[in-house]
């Protein structure tokens, strides 16, 4: 909060306050994402929502590359489903020669799992939908 007397700044501490389920559901997500990291033929994962963003690959070097398709795995869910009248779309499964993504948007978060082509999506899934 910034109050303006007579040509001074003041600035002043005060948090705006925080719907306790939405911390709640916050906190259970970034636990959800902390344990499916260790998952066997997980790769990393990118989590934004309207103010943040969170990303964490065991191999940084493809970081701007992933990011590019998860945003653009969102845009075509979101397309196909006005195109194809399906509703909305809450998960997606895109499968590459070595890599495949999983894309779901939980809450206000949209999150982008990235796993070996062997990994176990489903128990991925399973896990975010329990947050």
């Amino acid at each position: 909060m910034v109050k303006k007397k007579r040509g001074v700044q003041e600035v002043s501490d005060v948090a705006e306050p925080v719907a306790l389920e939405e911390t709640t559901v916050d906190n259970s997500l970034r636990a959800s994402l902390e344990e499916i990291k260790k998952y066997d033929g997980v790769i990393g994962y990118i989590q934004r929502n309207t103010t943040s963003a969170s990303i964490d690959f065991k191999d940084p070097t493809k970081i701007m590359d992933y990011a590019l398709l998860s945003s653009l795995a969102f845009d075509a869910g979101r397309d196909f489903s006005e195109l194809f009248d399906i509703g909305d779309v809450k998960s997606t499964l895109v499968g590459g020669k070595n890599v495949k993504m999983l894309s779901v948007i939980i809450g206000e978060n949209k999150i982008s799992v990235f796993m070996e082509k062997n990994a176990d999506a489903e128990k991925v899934l399973t896990r975010l939908q329990a947050s």
